[in-house]
């Protein structure tokens, strides 16, 4: 469904479950993080009226998922932490040049956006498979249908903004890189760790 080029290691969910207050703290984040990347792509693109439409969707449901993050770790007796630096979106940055060119670097926001949410799909189905812990396997099934609808939205947007040919080949070595980095990770309670 995702077409990732990579699975998490189940491993990866004992370790995220051993810690839950750290990777609750680290999803909390990442759903604040991705509201402001709506917000930022909205002030970026404000002429382009079907994305701000849909991205004023996004960034209400980002800033909804945090606070239902918030609300379970409260629910838990846990604490909102720090956050911790995840080197994930940046490493994803760096596989595209730089550029000034307005409508490349959508197409090149979009993709990133895309798989970022893609992963954090994966990454919440693997916990929701493999914890013991019932009541936060229900947390995180009812998460990953958004989660999953995140990722096409943007890909619908990178496609709608530059030939789907070129999006396509932009995103299969996305894709193939993204995995090749993520073999390296899944030894931290981090989302994308």
């Amino acid at each position: 469904m995702l077409g990732l080029k990579s699975v998490t290691n189940p491993e990866w969910a004992k370790i995220a479950e051993d810690n839950l207050e750290q990777f609750l703290t680290d999803h909390a984040f990442a759903e604040q993080k991705a509201a402001a990347g709506g917000f930022s792509l909205i002030i970026s693109y404000s002429e382009e009226t079907e994305l701000v439409k849909a991205l004023s969707e996004y960034t209400i449901e980002e800033t909804e998922h945090f606070k239902l993050v918030h609300d379970f770790m409260i629910s838990r007796g846990y604490k909102l932490g720090r956050d911790h630096k995840s080197n994930y979106a940046a490493h994803l940055f760096k596989f595209f040049p730089k550029t000034k060119d307005r409508t490349e670097s959508l197409v090149i926001r979009c993709l990133i956006a895309a798989i970022i949410e893609a992963r954090s799909c994966e990454r919440f189905k693997t916990l929701a498979d493999y914890t013991s812990d019932k009541e936060l396997e229900k947390f995180y099934r009812d998460l990953i249908t958004s989660e999953a609808g995140h990722y096409t939205l943007f890909l619908k947007f990178a496609r709608k903004y530059q030939d789907k040919e070129i999006v396509n080949k932009k995103w299969n070595k996305l894709l193939e890189y993204e995995a090749t980095y993520m073999n390296t990770q899944g030894k931290t309670p981090l989302v994308h760790g």
